[in-house]
């Protein structure tokens, strides 16, 4: 996958439940095909298939189906939060199916049936002169800088379970092994993530603010297929 993003346009206040927990998607107060106006496409340059994101019925619950078939793209919701404040990132998800050539390790295996895609803002403090010639170059071409770094939560189908290891594109990206195997296809599955303590274990300095949020379903280097269930995601205080 291509690993540089771009800042989408600006979303609107998230809601908020009655323990002040906030609800990053909320995807069950919604209906089955309605539009998902607080989410913005994530594409990449030079991928041409996207993946299909809809809102659907499962069990009566509504939640995100997503259909990756050779394809790439994700859907964002661009927030600024600090994760002093809300580190604790929970969300729900389900798979049909692992994607068999999946290798984080490798550019041609950077494909998952499902990720929750973490995006922190830019911070010119916290790169070296080189880093910022980089993004200063970045900016020339996409007119603002992209995030200055990201966390990927991934399902892969063979990586041991808290492997965390660099992108195969860029070490500014972390994987994060969250998932792993076929042994729980076809059922939903709750995770809790501290996304503080994350960054700092990958990265090894305090976390900027995030950026953005985004589910995503990508199959575009194995030319597999997979399909791919997203439930409500909050974040919430210690």
């Amino acid at each position: 996958m291509v690993a540089s993003l771009t800042a989408a346009m600006l979303a609107t206040a998230p809601a908020w439940s009655a323990q002040g927990n906030m609800a990053v998607g909320a995807f069950s107060r919604l209906t089955p095909g309605e539009a998902l106006n607080d989410w913005q496409p994530l594409t990449f340059k030079k991928i041409e298939r996207h993946t299909s994101y809809r809102l659907v019925s499962d069990n009566g619950i509504t939640v995100v189906k997503a259909q990756a078939q050779a394809s790439a793209s994700g859907l964002i919701r661009n927030l600024s939060i600090d994760l002093k404040q809300f580190p604790i990132l929970s969300w729900r998800w389900k798979i049909e199916n692992i994607v068999q050539k999946a290798d984080p390790a490798t550019k041609s295996g950077d494909d998952y049936p499902a990720r929750i895609y973490i995006t922190f803002a830019f911070d010119r403090s916290k790169l070296s002169a080189g880093e910022r010639l980089k993004y200063g170059a970045a900016k020339l071409l996409y007119g603002e800088y992209p995030p200055l770094a990201a966390i990927n939560y991934i399902w892969d189908g063979k990586t041991p379970l808290g492997t965390i290891l660099p992108n195969a594109y860029t070490a500014r990206v972390k994987m994060i092994v969250v998932q792993s195997g076929a042994d729980k296809l076809n059922q939903w599955i709750e995770v809790e993530r501290n996304v503080y303590d994350d960054y700092k274990q990958a990265f090894g300095t305090e976390p900027p603010l995030v950026s953005g949020i985004a589910i995503m379903t990508d199959t575009d280097n194995t030319n597999e297929s997979a399909t791919a269930y997203y439930g409500d995601l909050w974040l919430r205080a210690p």
